[in-house]
C-alpha cells in the first residue's frame, strides 16, 4: 500500500467514515478549500462530514504527512548503511506512531562516539555474544580471550575488568534499542506507573501555593490536565522534583521493569557463571539506559496531553464567548470604572463609531457623585442612548450602582438597561497598533472604553481584535504551547466568524481578516475599497477588489452579506454559485425572488428531491430552503444580561444560604468561575454543578 492510500485508510478508520468520503475532501484541502467553506457548501462531496470531523481530518492529515515523509527517511537511512532487512522494513511500514517509528530507527541511528561503539572498534562484540548465548561460561576466563595492547585504531584492552566493561556497554546497548521490549515498558509504565511529586529542600516557604504537591502521588495515566500543568510550573520554578514509578516498587527483591527485560532476552538466575554477570547488565540497563530516557519521554507525554486539554477548555471557553448574545445595534454608553484617575465614559452609534467621550469622578476621593450623573444623562439624552456598559475592573460595583441610580432616575422617560461587561483584553486592544489605526485622536483609556461598548453590542465582531490569549478565558494557557494554542484559538475564532457571517459594509478588517479564504491584506483592501468607491450593492463587486480572484471569491461569498443590496440573496448565506438554482425554485413555485424569501409555506412545500442534479444534492438544497425561510438568521442567542443583587458588593456581604444571580466567566475542567458582583469571581465546583455526574 502506497503512503497516500495508508493515509487514506487511517483517516477512514479514525474518524470512521467511508474512504471516499476522507479521499474526497483531503482532495478539498489541497485545492485551498477552508474548513467552513467546506462543512457549508460542500456536503455532497464530502458526504456531510461536519466542521469538528474536517477540523479532526485537517489536523490528523498533516501528522500522517509527517509520519510519512519521516518513514521514507528513516528507509532510506537504514537503506544506505546496507542494513534493511525485509522483516524490518515491514515493522517500518506498519509503525503508526511517530514514537513507534523512532523505536525502530534508534539502533541505526547515527550518534555520538559511545563506550559500546569503542567496546566493538576493541574486538568486544564477540565477548558480549558469547556470555549471552552460554550463561555457563566463565565471563573473567573468557575476558582473558580479549586481552591486547592498542594498535592503530583499535582501542587497547588491558585487562578482563576492561574487557567484561566494554562487553556490558555492548548488551546495555542493544537491550536498550531493542524496540519491542522499549515499547512494552513505557506502555507498562504509561498505564500502570505513578507520578511522584515531591517538594525540594528549603523551597517549603517559597512554593507555598504548591503545596497541595509537596508529597503527592497519582497513577500517571489519570492525572488531570489542570493538576499535571500545576506540578509542571512547580518543577520549573524549582519547587518540586517529579518522578515516575512503578508501584511496588521499592518493596520488590528486583525492580519490576528489570524483570521484564531480563524475560524479554532469555536471562535467567540459575547460578550459572554467567548469571550473576547478565543480571548486572540487566540492572544497568534499565537504571542507566531506559529509566530516564522513559521518565522524560513519559512526563512529556503527560505534558502534551495536559496541554491538548488545557487547550480544548481555552478554545470552548473561547467559542462561548464569541457566540454570546448580541445586545444588537443600539447607541451605547460604556463606562471604564475608576477610582483616583476617574471613570472613562465613551458613547458609540449603534454601528460601534465613536461619537463623544467624558471624564467622571463619582468616587473617592474626589465624590463628584451628583455631577457624574447629569453629565452622564445630557450624554445619553443628546445620543438616545440604549445601553449602558459597564467595565468589571476596579471600582465595578460602585460604578454599576451609580447606573443603577441613572437608569432608575430616566426611566419614565426612557428605556434603558445597564449591563456589566468583561474587561478581558480591552487594555491590550486599547495599546494596539489595530485600535491606534482605527482610534487614532483617543487616548488609551478611552479606546478602553469604546471596546467595552462594542463587546456589549456584538462581541464577536469585537473581541476578534484582541490576541484571542489576552482574553483570559484559559486555564494555564501561559504554561501550554503556545504554536498550538495559536492554531486551535486561530481555528475556533474562523468557525465562530464564518457560523454567525459577516456584514461586508461594516465589519472592520480584523473581522474580515477571520472569513474564510480572506487574509489580513485582503481585508484591509476590500475596506480600503469600500472607503474609496462606497458601500458594495453587490457580492460580485469582490471581484473588483485588488488581488481578490474567483478562487477566493467561491470561498468567502457565502459567509459575507450585503443588507439592501441588489440581490436579496446578497443578505443571506446562500453561496452566489446556488442563485440559478435558487431562481428556478422560485420560477417553479410562481414567485419572485424576493416574494419567496421568508415564505414558510411555499417553501415547507418544495421537495429538495425535485431539483437535486450533479452539482446540488438535496442536503445543499435543504440548507438553502431553510436559510431562504430565514435568511441571515443569527445563531447566537437571544440577549439577557445578568442582574446583580443590590447589597452584595464585596465578599463581606455574603451568607450561607444565598442564591445569586451571576455570569460565568471562565470555565475549566474542576468547575466553573461565576461573576456575581464582589470583584472576585466564585468557583462553583464540577460536584456542586449539577445533581447529576457533570
Amino acid at each position: 500500500m502506497d503512503a497516500a492510500n495508508r493515509i487514506i485508510s487511517r483517516l477512514t478508520e479514525e474518524l470512521s467514515v467511508r474512504p471516499q468520503q476522507v479521499t474526497a475532501t483531503v482532495a478539498l484541502l489541497d485545492g485551498g478549500a477552508t474548513v467552513p467553506f467546506i462543512a457549508r457548501y460542500r456536503k455532497e462531496v464530502t458526504g456531510g462530514l461536519d466542521d469538528i470531523q474536517l477540523r479532526q481530518l485537517h489536523e490528523r492529515l498533516a501528522y500522517l504527512r509527517e509520519l510519512e515523509e519521516r518513514r521514507q527517511a528513516v528507509i532510506a537511512a537504514i537503506d544506505e548503511q546496507g542494513k534493511l532487512t525485509e522483516s524490518l522494513a515491514g515493522q517500518i511500514r506498519a509503525a503508526d506512531t511517530k514514537q513507534r517509528l523512532e523505536d525502530l530507527y534508534l539502533p541505526f541511528k547515527k550518534k555520538r562516539r559511545t563506550k559500546a561503539q569503542i567496546a566493538r572498534e576493541a574486538g568486544l562484540e564477540p565477548l558480549a555474544d558469547a556470555l549471552h548465548a552460554d550463561p555457563t561460561v566463565d565471563p573473567e576466563t573468557e575476558a582473558a580471550n580479549y586481552l591486547h595492547p592498542a594498535e592503530g585504531d583499535i582501542p587497547a584492552v588491558e585487562d578482563a575488568k576492561a574487557a567484561l566493561d566494554g562487553a556490558r556497554q555492548i548488551l546495555m546497548e542493544r537491550f536498550a534499542e531493542d524496540a519491542e521490549l522499549v515499547g512494552r515498558l513505557r506502555e507498562r509504565l504509561w498505564s500502570e506507573g505513578e507520578l511522584s511529586a515531591r517538594v525540594i529542600g528549603g523551597k517549603e516557604q517559597e512554593g507555598a501555593k504548591f503545596s497541595d504537591y509537596f508529597a503527592h502521588d497519582e497513577k500517571l495515566s489519570k492525572a488531570p490536565s489542570h493538576r499535571a500543568l500545576a506540578m509542571f510550573r512547580a518543577r520549573n520554578e524549582g519547587v518540586l522534583a517529579l518522578g515516575l514509578r512503578l508501584p511496588g516498587e521499592e518493596e520488590a527483591l528486583v525492580h519490576p521493569a528489570q524483570v521484564a527485560i531480563a524475560r524479554h532476552f532469555d536471562i535467567r538466575d540459575q547460578g550459572r557463571a554467567a548469571d550473576k554477570w547478565l543480571s548486572d547488565v540487566v540492572r544497568w540497563t534499565w537504571r542507566v539506559k531506559l529509566y530516564t530516557h522513559l521518565e522524560t519521554e513519559l512526563l512529556g507525554r503527560l505534558r502534551e496531553r495536559a496541554e491538548r486539554e488545557a487547550i480544548g477548555v481555552f478554545a470552548d471557553n473561547l467559542k462561548d464567548l464569541l457566540l454570546a448574545a448580541p445586545a444588537g445595534q443600539k447607541a451605547t454608553l460604556a463606562i471604564d470604572p475608576g477610582l483616583r484617575t476617574g471613570c472613562k465614559v465613551a458613547v458609540v452609534d449603534g454601528t460601534g463609531q465613536f461619537l463623544e467621550q467624558a471624564t467622571i469622578y463619582p468616587h473617592a476621593p474626589q465624590k463628584r457623585w451628583d455631577a457624574s450623573l447629569a453629565e452622564l444623562a445630557k450624554l445619553i439624552e443628546k445620543h438616545d442612548v440604549a445601553l449602558i456598559a459597564v467595565g468589571n475592573g476596579t471600582a465595578s460595583r460602585e460604578t454599576d450602582r451609580l447606573a443603577g441610580e441613572l437608569v432608575a432616575s430616566l426611566s419614565g422617560r426612557r428605556p434603558l438597561a445597564k449591563v456589566m461587561v468583561s474587561e478581558a483584553g480591552a487594555s491590550v486592544y486599547s495599546a494596539s497598533e489595530y485600535a491606534s489605526r482605527e482610534l487614532p485622536d483617543l487616548d488609551v483609556t478611552i479606546r478602553g472604553a469604546v471596546s467595552i461598548a462594542r463587546r456589549l453590542q456584538d462581541p464577536l465582531a469585537e473581541l476578534v481584535k484582541i490576541e484571542p490569549k489576552s482574553i483570559g478565558v484559559g486555564q494555564y494557557q501561559h504554561d501550554v504551547s503556545q504554536l498550538q494554542l495559536s492554531r486551535s484559538l486561530d481555528a475556533v475564532i474562523e468557525d465562530c466568524v464564518n457560523t454567525v457571517g459577516v456584514d461586508l459594509n461594516t465589519a472592520s478588517s480584523a473581522l474580515l481578516s477571520r472569513v474564510a479564504g480572506l487574509s489580513s491584506a485582503l481585508a484591509e483592501a476590500i475596506v480600503a475599497r469600500r472607503n474609496s468607491d462606497g458601500v458594495f450593492t453587490s457580492r460580485r463587486q469582490l471581484l473588483d477588489v485588488n488581488r481578490l480572484g474567483p478562487r477566493t471569491f467561491e470561498q468567502c461569498a457565502g459567509f459575507l452579506r450585503i443588507m439592501n443590496g441588489d440581490n436579496p440573496l446578497d443578505a443571506s448565506a446562500v453561496h452566489p454559485e446556488a442563485y440559478p438554482l435558487v431562481e428556478r425554485i422560485a420560477r417553479r413555485s410562481g414567485r419572485e425572488l424576493g416574494g419567496l424569501i421568508g415564505d414558510s409555506a411555499t417553501l415547507k412545500a418544495v421537495k429538495p428531491a425535485e431539483f437535486a442534479d450533479e452539482r446540488f444534492g438535496v442536503p445543499t438544497i435543504s440548507d438553502i430552503l431553510a436559510e431562504l425561510d430565514k435568511p441571515g438568521r443569527d445563531p447566537r442567542p437571544e440577549f439577557k444580561a445578568a442582574e446583580f443583587r443590590e447589597g452584595v458588593e464585596t465578599l463581606k456581604d455574603l451568607e450561607p444560604g444565598m442564591i445569586l444571580e451571576g455570569s460565568v466567566t471562565n470555565v475549566t475542567h474542576f468547575g466553573a468561575f461565576v461573576d456575581i458582583g464582589v470583584h472576585q469571581d466564585g468557583l462553583v465546583h464540577i460536584s456542586a454543578l449539577a445533581e447529576r455526574f457533570v
